[in-house]
């Protein structure tokens, strides 16, 4: 067999461009999780998988799992897992985690084309929910899969008042959105020979350096909150300025002291990308305002350094302006560092084909930080274009980089040996 077909990376961009057309919006990509796009997406990758050769099964968070079996004369094969997610953000890419399942998805059918069986199971995972559109989760489906499923998620509605549980039933996955279910979803760890995934790198650094391909040394913890600030309601040209309890201005310098505190430290970020004046009125001085956010750094102690000084900060502000505050964090993920036997067995491959072996951290967040939890991980990042740009209906890859990549991947899984 060849490393792989040529056609497979027009196959890859070619089939990123059908999945894109089931969104929640019109002229642009937006799949939420569990809504009909989302459905429809779910069927779709479903569909792939069967036609590559994979028994597919869907798990009660609603993750689509296909299996391409061992070579039945290995006696005891373990799984070697890769995937991504299949959500998206608000108006967002097209390659963005789905490259990570419509990559493997297409080498699988070319390996079964070529009758071709590994030593071991491989299976290609679509997670369900990495973004947290609907519900402000994190890493939603592969804590499922992990084993580190938070149960009191399944109270949380979303903004039209729907529970993460009634979603559930009735999207009618196994365990109608029950605890048990999801509980007996999650992996055996010792099943597993590690976790791989391929990723846009959603940066510059590999466009600005004229490299295809990259590997991931870690991955970037992350922390998310939802803070909401409540002032008083008054008429917009009757209430002096000093006698104001305005929530947006008191979030408005709640947001300036992130971006100062996270400008002090070169690996340190901080972003709120979500802020609303719920029921607000041009005339009326704001009662509530509510914003996002997320705040990353490559080492977990100065990301907790700075969330610790940050709440301070913000709690000072709103006692100096007879606010109320309350900051609700989402769940945090630790930094995830990717696993040296695994990234070393991608440089090989790379060195072999002649590509520069370059190595780069992940500053943004992937499922593979959750599977890091229960097993070694590793992920190969692919060049975007448009300056590097993601989360954009910008964001791009060449069929060229596509098919590099899927080449790589083909070698790396007949030449893959477990760890030991």
């Amino acid at each position: 067999m060849t490393p792989a077909s040529p056609s497979l990376g027009q196959l890859i961009l070619d089939r990123a461009a059908a999945l894109a057309r089931f969104s929640d919006m019109e002229g642009g990509l937006t799949c939420a999780f569990l809504t009909p796009a989302h459905n429809q997406a779910q069927a779709q990758l479903a569909r792939w998988m069967e036609d590559a050769g994979m028994a597919v099964r869907i798990d009660a968070i609603g993750n689509v799992i296909g299996r391409y079996a061992a070579d039945p004369a290995e006696p005891d094969p373990q799984v070697l897992m890769t995937g991504s997610h299949f959500d998206t953000v608000r108006n967002g890419g097209r390659y963005d985690g789905r490259l990570g399942i419509l990559l493997p998805v297409a080498v699988v059918g070319a390996l079964r084309d070529a009758g071709i069986r590994l030593p071991y199971h491989l299976e290609v995972v679509a997670f369900a929910e990495e973004e947290g559109l609907r519900f402000k989760t994190s890493f939603l489906a592969s804590s499922v899969l992990a084993g580190r499923f938070d149960p009191t998620l399944l109270e949380r509605v979303d903004t039209d008042g729907v529970s993460m549980r009634e979603a559930l039933a009735a999207a009618g996955f196994p365990g109608a959105g029950s605890l048990d279910a999801l509980r007996a979803a999650a992996v055996n760890p010792a099943t597993l020979a590690g976790f791989v995934e391929v990723h846009i790198e959603q940066g510059p650094v590999l466009l600005n350096r004229g490299l295809p391909l990259g590997i991931v040394t870690q991955i970037a913890g992350s922390s998310r909150f939802q803070v909401r600030v409540e002032g008083l309601a008054s008429h917009a040209g009757t209430t002096p300025m000093d006698m104001r309890r305005d929530a947006a201005t008191g979030a408005a310098e709640m947001i300036l002291l992130v971006e100062q505190r996270c400008g002090q430290v070169p690996t340190l970020v901080g972003t709120v990308g979500q802020l609303q004046v719920p029921n607000g009125s041009s005339n009326v001085i704001p009662a509530a305002c509510v914003f996002s956010m997320d705040i990353r750094a490559g080492e977990d102690g100065i990301r907790e350094a700075a969330i610790a000084d940050i709440v301070a900060g913000i709690e000072q502000i709103a006692q100096r302006r007879a606010l109320q505050v309350s900051v609700e964090r989402v769940t945090p993920v630790n930094n995830a560092p990717c696993a040296r036997w695994l990234m070393d067995q991608f440089a090989a491959v790379l060195r072999k084909r002649g590509l520069e072996a370059f190595e780069l951290p992940s500053g943004a967040g992937h499922d593979a930080m959750m599977m890091q939890r229960i097993t070694d991980v590793a992920m190969l990042f692919v060049r975007c274009g448009n300056g590097g740009i993601s989360h954009n209906p910008l964001e791009t890859i060449t069929v060229e980089d596509a098919q590099q990549a899927a080449e790589v991947f083909v070698d790396f899984l007949r030449h893959f040996r477990p760890a030991g």
